[in-house]
């Protein structure tokens, strides 16, 4: 477990949900870096840019259903990469299809979440991948 302050890219273009992780997150431990895009274009532009900067996220939060480029178009794209392979992402969406889970998986994310309606529920959730993934789990060092 590394004690760096960890960056996060939360590739999402609902606000309400933006506001909840943001909230969510404002107390955690080990996410000092909450990077917001809105669509999956831009999600790949930061990302390449952050990567040539040297300065990669720890985790990437990534919505299904985004305008431009969809999430499992950019799922597909980081993980048939191998600058962005290692990469950890976890699919947080609304979408419970099987044939999404199963792609999603298919295309190697690290963990697929629905989420929940209510909102303290949507708030542990993301405390939940926080805890797992920042707090826990041993993240490689950025290239």
């Amino acid at each position: 477990m590394s004690s760096r302050n960890l960056q996060i890219l939360l590739v999402e273009d609902s606000e309400d949900d933006v506001l909840l992780t943001e909230e969510a997150l404002r107390h955690g431990r080990k996410a000092k870096g909450l990077h917001v895009v809105g669509d999956g274009e831009a999600a790949m532009d930061y990302l390449r840019q952050q990567y040539a900067d040297e300065s990669p996220p720890d985790l990437v939060i990534l919505d299904l259903n985004l305008p431009k480029r969809g999430g499992m178009e950019v799922l597909e794209e980081l993980k048939e990469d191998p600058i962005f392979r290692s990469l950890p992402v976890v699919v947080l969406t609304t979408s419970c299809s099987e044939h999404d889970i199963a792609r999603a998986y298919d295309s190697q994310v690290n963990a697929y979440l629905t989420k929940p309606i209510d909102v303290d529920d949507f708030i542990g959730m993301v405390r939940m991948i926080e805890a797992f993934y920042l707090r826990t789990v041993s993240l490689p060092l950025s290239q």
